[in-house]
């Protein structure tokens, strides 16, 4: 009874603890923002709104996940502005909170008697954006629908970055107009996309039109946009104004009277919905008290709460916490989030002066994915817990795995699928890295592209997720399984395939295939036997061998592909042994450091495992890899060092990743080397954090392998086999553990001791 009595105590306590925490997390502001770049991210389901307070008037800007446009620009769904008259934000008292437990933000204003708030939510389980407005006085309501695509707009020069074409735009390239007017007393808008589009470019720039008809098109036919209206309010006329530098059309309804409460409801909608329409009933009440559970559950799914005498540690946890929230938002969505802003960009010329282009716009593409940056988005979420975030990832892949499979067929005439680097919603190569000034005998197959070429090992790290979610949450991945081995089966193929091109032996005389040409990441080019490749051709057949819904014949194929990848390969510094990027390279393109992937993602080298002391020579006297550490954007030096259990190199790193952005918003770091807010700089500081926190190496868990003793730290974290550990660490001893389920508690090793 009194162990029963301790446990329930415990819980109660933390529970508490871990409220109180988030809530210190809390972002306030109490003066208005001088523009969008001081926007505050509010979102749900599959939708990411940024709220800020200009001049007296309350902005969002919406956007959607999915919304592509005949160019693959990732289209954001208008701008929204509301007024109250009386204005309660003109007076001098101010507030602007994200409440984090929740999931809202919530702006008071108080001008003289008057005193306003303004709740803004999104519905979790429908695109819905709910703004609330209530006031101890009568107030007249405006709310506006703004658009900058009112009339059609050639898009010229790096403006084409924001959609497929990048660089090399064949011919005129346009962002078409919307439909936008008043039906009745709502506000309507929509896109939708013409018959031809970027896709039918594609398919006939890479010579596969006799396939068109069977291949995934995303684009054809996508209509989006969304209805906009208010409980007592009517069409109140148009206007037209400039932001910034983006001229705009505006269509307002206003309240018919004035009130102390009033709703409006924003509904998102796209042709791949399944069945809401604005016809069905709405209870916002109901919605935002359901949205907060969503919330309140997704906060005590995982947490990491830093309490340190160190103030940048303690900026390292509270963004740890808002760039999880952001990630949150797109939880339910169709596609995956965007490395490169994913829902909570900004106008451009807030991040660079010289880019005066639309809210459009973010750089490297909207349908174009960078898969070596969006990787670190989706790593952090299966010891977060948020296995439901990452389905549109995966789904990513197997709606594509069709056509990276035709396009490998009609180029080399093998099986297997070879996605590439810099690949498109649709899986096929973006049109511009895939090069339009090639030598007309190059092979099809291939982006004529010195960064890109030989690179196509990035989907084995999102095979390995999805293996991963099997063995964490016990989820069933039978769906995904095809697109596990035609992707190992690209490997045998393709590079079988080269080597008979070469000579007569398909293998090397130790009957291992030969990974040439190759890539390391985009770094190390030409290269023979990429160590990256190899780590992650191990890493994938051996943990499918250990699946238990696999059958024996697989478990046969599998081996046999296993018995042909070839070891990784070695080199010294100062007369000891490192990781070689590969066995031979002809030139070094990029900053990246794949010596170390065996470290990470792969998991091969760590602490407790065999060969730590090569790997740790590895990280501290390869030439390369010394020259390229860095804490931005995408680079994961703080990952390697928590792996390896550098505490204070990891504890450095990840400080200068999860520090506050400089931006007002702290978690909107970048543009690093792709855009604003930058989701792979976050990525990549939340693992290094849970590393530094926690290593899962077969059934041990080991507890802060690389944590500072002076960070006092309330932690939950998932681990394999449906198991969470949450605990205290307080002046360098655990106050408190707590494992679920119990039994697994035999596995945890505390590093600390």
């Amino acid at each position: 009874m009194l162990s029963v009595l301790f446990i329930s105590l415990w819980l109660n306590n933390n529970a508490g603890a871990q409220q109180t925490e988030l809530l210190n997390n809390n972002v306030v502001w109490i003066s208005q923002s001088k523009n969008s770049s001081e926007s505050m991210p509010v979102g749900g389901g599959d939708i990411g709104v940024n709220v800020w307070v200009e001049k007296g008037e309350v902005y969002l800007y919406l956007s959607r996940s999915g919304t592509f446009d005949e160019n693959n620009t990732l289209l954001k769904l208008g701008r929204v502005k509301l007024k109250l008259n009386p204005n309660p934000f003109e007076g001098k008292n101010f507030k602007q909170e994200l409440i984090l437990k929740d999931g809202y933000v919530q702006i008071i204003g108080v001008n003289g008697k008057l005193n306003a708030q303004v709740n803004i939510w999104v519905d979790v389980f429908k695109p819905i954006v709910n703004l609330e407005v209530k006031s101890n006085h009568k107030v007249v309501v405006e709310a506006s629908y703004e658009s900058w695509r009112f009339e059609d707009r050639i898009t010229k020069g790096k403006e084409n970055n924001q959609n497929s074409y990048k660089w090399a735009p064949q011919g005129v390239v346009k962002t078409l107009k919307d439909e936008i007017g008043f039906n009745g007393n709502k506000i309507e808008f929509s896109h939708q996309n013409k018959d031809e589009t970027v896709f039918d470019v594609v398919v006939k720039q890479q010579g596969l039109e006799n396939y068109k008809s069977t291949l995934f098109n995303p684009l054809k036919n996508l209509k989006f946009g969304g209805v906009m209206h208010g409980e007592q309010m009517v069409a109140a006329g148009n206007y037209t104004g400039q932001y910034l530098n983006t001229p705009f059309k505006g269509w307002t309804i206003k309240s018919v009277k004035p009130s102390k409460s009033n709703q409006i409801a924003i509904l998102l909608k796209s042709s791949q919905d399944n069945s809401l329409t604005e016809n069905q009933k709405y209870n916002a009440t109901k919605s935002f008290a359901e949205t907060k559970k969503w919330w309140n559950n997704y906060w005590n799914k995982s947490f990491i709460h830093i309490n340190s005498l160190d103030t940048l540690a303690n900026q390292v946890g509270k963004n740890y916490q808002l760039f999880r929230y952001m990630l949150g938002a797109n939880a339910y969505g169709l596609s995956p989030t965007k490395f490169n802003g994913g829902l909570f960009t900004f106008d451009p010329q807030l991040t660079d002066t010289s880019l005066k282009y639309t809210p459009d716009f973010r750089n490297w593409g909207g349908g174009t994915h960078a898969a070596q940056n969006q990787r670190l988005v989706y790593w952090p979420m299966l010891k977060s817990g948020d296995f439901e975030s990452m389905k549109p990832q995966f789904d990513f892949y197997l709606n594509i795995l069709k056509n990276a499979e035709i396009r490998t067929e009609a180029a080399w005439g093998h099986k297997g699928a070879s996605f590439t680097e810099q690949i498109e919603n649709f899986g096929l190569p973006n049109p511009a890295e895939y090069g339009w000034k090639r030598p007309a005998d190059f092979n099809k197959g291939m982006e004529y592209n010195a960064w890109l070429e030989y690179e196509w090992d990035t989907v084995l790290e999102f095979c390995t997720m999805i293996l991963e979610t099997e063995r964490y949450n016990g989820e069933n991945i039978e769906k995904y399984i095809p697109l596990i081995e035609s992707s190992l089966t690209f490997f045998r193929e393709h590079y079988t395939y080269l080597a008979k091109q070469r000579g007569t032996k398909a293998l090397d005389a130790n009957g291992h295939l030969v990974l040439y040409p190759g890539s390391a990441a985009e770094t190390y080019k030409m290269a023979y036997n990429a160590t990256s490749t190899i780590a992650g051709l191990k890493t994938v057949l051996q943990r499918l061998l250990v699946l238990k819904s696999a059958s024996e014949q697989q478990r046969k194929n599998w081996q046999a592909m296993l018995n042909t990848i070839p070891p990784i390969s070695f080199r010294e510094f100062n007369g000891k042994p490192t990781i070689s990027p590969a066995k031979v390279w002809e030139r070094i393109n990029n900053t990246e450091s794949p010596q170390l992937y065996p470290v990470f993602p792969w998991g091969i080298y760590g602490v407790g495992k065999p060969g730590l002391d090569t790997a740790i020579n590895t990280y501290q006297l390869d030439a390369d890899v010394l020259k390229f550490r860095s804490h931005i954007g995408w680079k994961q030096d703080n990952i390697f060092a928590a792996r390896l259990g550098l505490t204070e190199d990891a504890a450095r790193l990840t400080t200068l990743k999860l520090r506050d952005s400089g931006r007002r918003f702290p978690a909107f770091w970048g543009p690093g080397y792709d855009w604003t807010p930058d989701h792979n700089w976050g990525g990549s500081g939340m693992i290094g954090l849970q590393e530094m926190l926690m290593q899962c190496d077969g059934n041990k868990i080991l507890l802060f392998p690389a944590w500072p003793k002076a960070w006092d730290v309330h932690f939950k974290l998932h681990a394999p086999y449906q198991t969470t550990v949450e605990g205290v660490l307080k002046d360098g001893k655990v106050e408190s553990l707590k494992v679920i389920p119990e039994s697994r508690r035999t596995d945890i090793i505390n590093m600390l001791k």
